[in-house]
């Protein structure tokens, strides 16, 4: 029996270089300042639908929210082997918390055919964990978070082992059902290289209008419209056309998108740095260890 899954992916700040420019004065996240990453447990979320569609067939699609530039990480998943990319984009989706952001994805996933739809655990760049459990709430399926292994699906019925910090639960639940994804479920697969070579020209409508003005600055609006629709129509019949959707394509209730849908506010923001007082060198020995460890339990730092 066959499985279509839905993938709700990120594409995130890496925060590993985040520093005091990468925040802006309102507490929003200054993308710019930050070189763009997939988000790691989307990787993971990613790996589990593919190999579902491995053991089962069915059909995967991806979805992210942002700007143009998210693009990235669509290609990124059908490198992988996703069989469709969605973009969901909108000025009007500015400022979008998690409440906010939820909302936006749950609508964009009512238009798809699926039986699961996976989340990685958390982004990187919020650490809250709610966007996959608020949009399960707002689509009206149940959810197992924290899955740390798929042990069973079968009959329409998905078992799965989550994580719960000290120990580990087995759920069993019928389908459709929402799953959030931990890095521990698996190691994700890299890109393939027939599919790399085949999707590298993949583009949203939104990336094939800005490399055309890019391209031709002196045109009319009126010659970018019609450069844009012959390659727009091209890239259709290639199957190379990553598809765009807007929140009123989404027939979305804009009281619920962007700031005005966000009651998630920044007031402040701190920086804070850690400095050692104090620093000791140890004896790279077996006896300079054997003292460190002996001088930490003295102090009870360990015990």
């Amino acid at each position: 029996m066959a499985y279509n899954c839905v993938v709700a992916i990120k594409q995130v700040p890496d925060t590993k270089r985040i520093t005091g420019e990468a925040m802006n004065d309102d507490g929003t996240v200054n993308r710019g300042a930050l070189p763009a990453v997939f988000n790691p447990e989307d990787l993971n979320a990613l790996e589990l639908a593919l190999d579902i569609k491995d053991k089962f067939g069915g059909k995967v699609t991806v979805v992210t929210m942002g700007l143009p530039a998210a693009s990235a990480v669509l290609r990124e998943a059908l490198y992988r082997g996703a069989d469709d990319a969605i973009l969901v984009t909108d000025r009007r989706a500015a400022a979008s918390d998690t409440l906010a952001t939820s909302y936006i994805l749950s609508c964009a996933v009512k238009k798809l055919d699926y039986d699961i739809v996976l989340c990685g655990r958390q982004a990187i760049d919020g650490d809250t964990a709610q966007v996959g459990p608020q949009m399960a709430e707002k689509l009206g399926i149940p959810q197992i978070t924290y899955v740390e292994k798929l042990l069973t699906l079968e009959n329409h019925y998905v078992t799965a082992r989550r994580n719960i910090g000290n120990g580990w639960q087995e759920v069993k639940c019928k389908l459709p059902v929402l799953l959030t994804v931990v890095d521990e479920a698996n190691e994700p697969r890299v890109a393939a290289a027939k599919k790399l070579m085949k999707f590298k020209k993949a583009r949203t409508a939104v990336e094939i209008q800005q490399q055309l003005k890019k391209q031709n600055p002196a045109a009319s609006e009126a010659e970018l419209k019609q450069l844009a629709d012959m390659k727009i129509k091209e890239l259709s019949e290639q199957g190379l056309l990553i598809k765009q959707w807007d929140l009123d394509h989404l027939k979305a209730d804009m009281q619920w998108c962007g700031r005005d849908g966000s009651p998630t506010k920044v007031h402040r923001i701190q920086s804070v740095v850690l400095t050692a007082r104090e620093s000791k060198t140890v004896e790279t020995s077996d006896k300079g260890i054997s003292d460190m460890i002996h001088e930490l339990i003295s102090d009870k730092t360990i015990s």
